[in-house]
């Protein structure tokens, strides 16, 4: 069973504040083991892909183009089910819709002083997309991380996914087709993160990696962060529900579930003034981990990471919820527009009975790659940002640089750097 608080218990922040910090993952250093491969990803290119591909994924690929004759995303679409397509054509268009809404505007404005100032927005040249192989089957993932790319305008967009044993989901493929990708490789793990920062064989480095992955993965991200831009290292997946009662308890137990049933480091916590319904919230999660086929792992989560929280003030469940700073945050109240303004951390926002957090993995077109573990305090889901940068523009009339003149020539004694006062001063005439 989940485990339950109360805050008007003595005791409660602490409880709950170490409670939030417990370790939801396994934890055991492969820093070491990630760095190696790196480096002879670096060092020798596609002949080290080559041999770690061969290694873990049973797959021999050659080591100039790393492709594979056992894998043509053409081949694998083709299994790919009617139903399964239409549905995937479906979400591609509402993410695209979504994420074209997002696309800023360049500007300029005049400050009346003579300058010019402003910012233009470009996109990436390049980005590498790490996507799940083999039998895990996601094509929404490749969905939320190639779409927002292409609809920024990224010229060049590479897939990896590794297909051991030379396996590839249909769907997968259908949705890497779907999304336009033009360069894809058979390959994963921390070797497939090696090749997108360095470049291997006939693979060209690229600007950023996005897109889930394993620990490996994750680790290899995090080390090449700087040599290449990265979207995020993501912890398990957590949900939050502020829930009052209005909404069926056995609702709110399926949206607690479909988050446990990802990982068994998954969390699962429910807010509520009503005790009552707590508890037939908790009485029906057990009935429904009864005959949810993922229900082990669910069962896992929720035994070792779920709560269920009393609180007195729909206040103090948005004060909690700010300090969970969750992944996903379902408002399950009769008037949630009235609890929005509220919410300062979360990566995502489900408002009302109609908006269960499943949704937005899939078909309401927002972005479901979200920070997590808390990180949603100073981070952002994954859009048509992460994809362009902004670059400040500047231009100074005659009249403008002499209104800046003096106080440039200033700081720039105050930071002993002369060779800045001469680029200023110069300029007045005062050569020495």
């Amino acid at each position: 069973m989940a485990r339950r608080f109360s805050t008007r218990n003595v005791g409660f922040a602490d409880t709950f504040a170490d409670f939030l910090a417990e370790p939801r993952s396994t934890s055991h250093d492969i820093s070491e083991v990630v760095r190696d491969i790196l480096n002879d990803v670096r060092m020798r290119g596609g002949e080290a892909v080559r041999e770690y591909t061969q290694k873990f994924d049973r797959l021999d690929v050659d080591p100039q183009t790393l492709a594979s004759p056992k894998i043509s995303l053409e081949d694998r679409a083709k299994d790919c089910s009617e139903e399964v397509r239409k549905a995937v054509d479906f979400a591609h268009d509402r993410i695209e819709a979504y994420h074209a809404a997002q696309r800023p505007a360049d500007h300029q404005f005049e400050d009346g002083h003579g300058l010019t100032l402003g910012w233009r927005w470009t996109a990436l040249d390049s980005v590498g997309v790490y996507v799940p192989g083999g039998r895990a089957n996601y094509p929404s993932s490749v969905l939320m991380n190639m779409v927002p790319a292409k609809v920024a305008g990224v010229e060049r967009i590479v897939m990896v996914a590794p297909s051991p044993d030379g396996e590839l989901s249909p769907a997968v493929a259908y949705a890497a087709i779907r999304a336009g990708v033009k360069e894809y490789y058979p390959i994963g793990g921390a070797q497939a993160v090696g090749a997108l920062a360095y470049g291997a064989g006939d693979m060209k480095p690229v600007d950023k990696i996005v897109g889930p992955g394993n620990a490996f993965v994750a680790e290899a991200k995090r080390q090449v962060f700087g040599k290449v831009g990265i979207d995020t290292i993501a912890g398990p997946s957590e949900v939050c529900v502020i829930s009052d009662g209005t909404i069926s308890a056995e609702w709110i137990a399926a949206d607690l579930l479909s988050q446990a049933e990802h990982d068994p480091s998954s969390q699962s916590i429910l807010i509520s003034l009503d005790e009552a319904h707590l508890n037939e919230v908790a009485d029906a999660i057990e009935r429904q981990l009864e005959t949810l086929a993922t229900g082990e792992t669910a069962r896992q989560s929720w035994q070792s990471h779920g709560a269920l929280v009393l609180v007195e003030t729909a206040e103090e469940a948005c004060a909690l919820s700010n300090q969970i700073a969750p992944e996903h945050l379902e408002l399950a109240v009769e008037k949630p527009d009235t609890l929005l303004g509220q919410i300062r951390h979360a990566g995502a926002v489900f408002l009302g009975a109609w908006a269960p957090e499943a949704l937005g993995d899939y078909v309401t077109g927002s972005n479901h790659v979200l920070p997590t573990s808390g990180a949603a305090r100073f981070s952002s889901g994954l859009g048509l940002f992460d994809f362009l940068k902004r670059m400040s523009v500047q231009s100074a009339s005659p009249a403008g640089f002499n209104h800046l003149a003096g106080a440039a020539i200033a700081l720039a004694q105050s930071e002993h750097l002369p060779a800045h006062e001469r680029s200023v001063s110069i300029r007045l005439g005062k050569e020495e």
